[in-house]
């Protein structure tokens, strides 16, 4: 089984060292994390355009990327608390509002610990794993040696797959981490968009779930960050988000075209990992003796 995951590595601007080349005090520590906060803090939001979280672009800006009051507008903070955070004022911080930052400026999970350590919030321990992925989803995902299977969030980023999820649609691992995404690719890769045998239909039906899943997550940068991107990347998913089509969510059969093996007719069954339909367990089993017979052929290749 694989997990859906890779560092990234955090560029953050240097403090300046004493000039004096005296070992720096340690009541000025303190101090000097307070100015790698806001340091960190304005680049993260320099880099981010009104677009990829949903805000309007109002025209010609002085400076690139968002506004404060947009960081925290989008964080749901106050504008003078997130201006003073920024300057590296001495203020209290809580984990839940370092959080929402964290989500405003779309942090990956190594700039995100950064942000807590740099807060003086401490190491908020972030797992190289997607928390969701237990042993016990592990176990499930590598028994199961001849049904495709792979761990969706309600987002549709693929978080972990087995091996013959591999074998019928690629190798997701050879993907960079943010392109792990099923609306992604079966509106932007050729390879994965190959492997369908009606791609049109499987393309409205992606927009329309995720459309039906975003109503949670409206206010969500990621969410918005996503939508942004595939607007801009595929004609053909700006005019079908255009529809506002909704689709609930549930269990059905699709058809993929293998290279090695041909036409292949699945059932699949989502295994929701808690009461809301957020992220589950998506299993694929053959529809037909024809296709139980060319997975066997497959999982022996």
């Amino acid at each position: 089984m694989r997990i859906a995951n890779s560092p990234t590595t955090v560029s953050v601007p240097a403090a300046e060292p004493p000039r004096t080349g005296a070992a720096t005090p340690v009541s000025d520590a303190p101090d000097m994390r307070r100015q790698e906060l806001a340091a960190f803090l304005r680049s993260r939001r320099e880099r981010i355009s009104p677009e990829q979280v949903g805000l309007p672009n109002t025209g010609r800006r002085r400076t690139p990327g968002l506004r404060r009051e947009e960081v925290a507008q989008l964080a749901a903070v106050g504008v003078t608390w997130y201006t003073w955070l920024e300057q590296g004022r001495d203020i209290q911080v809580s984990g839940q509002v370092l959080e929402a930052v964290s989500r405003a400026l779309l942090l990956d999970p190594n700039e995100r610990e950064h942000l807590y350590i740099l807060a003086g919030a401490g190491n908020p321990t972030p797992s190289k794993d997607c928390p969701v992925i237990t042993p016990a989803v592990r176990q499930m995902l590598d028994q199961m040696t001849l049904l495709p299977s792979w761990v969706l969030n309600s987002r549709y980023d693929i978080l972990a797959y087995n091996a013959m999820c591999v074998r019928l649609l690629g190798d997701f691992g050879q993907l960079p981490p943010e392109e792990r995404n099923v609306v992604w690719l079966i509106f932007t890769n050729p390879a994965y968009q190959s492997r369908w045998l009606d791609l049109e239909a499987a393309q409205q039906q992606v927009v329309g779930r995720m459309r039906g899943a975003m109503a949670d997550h409206v206010a969500d940068p990621a969410w918005k960050a996503l939508v942004a991107r595939l607007r801009q990347a595929s004609p053909e998913f700006e005019e079908r988000w255009q529809r506002h089509e909704v689709l609930g969510r549930g269990n059905g059969n699709k058809g993929f075209l293998h290279p090695e093996v041909g036409v292949l007719r699945m059932d699949y069954t989502n295994m929701w990992f808690g009461p809301r339909e957020g992220t589950r367990l998506v299993v694929y089993s053959p529809s037909d003796e024809e296709g139980r017979v060319k997975l066997e052929q497959l999982a022996g290749d």
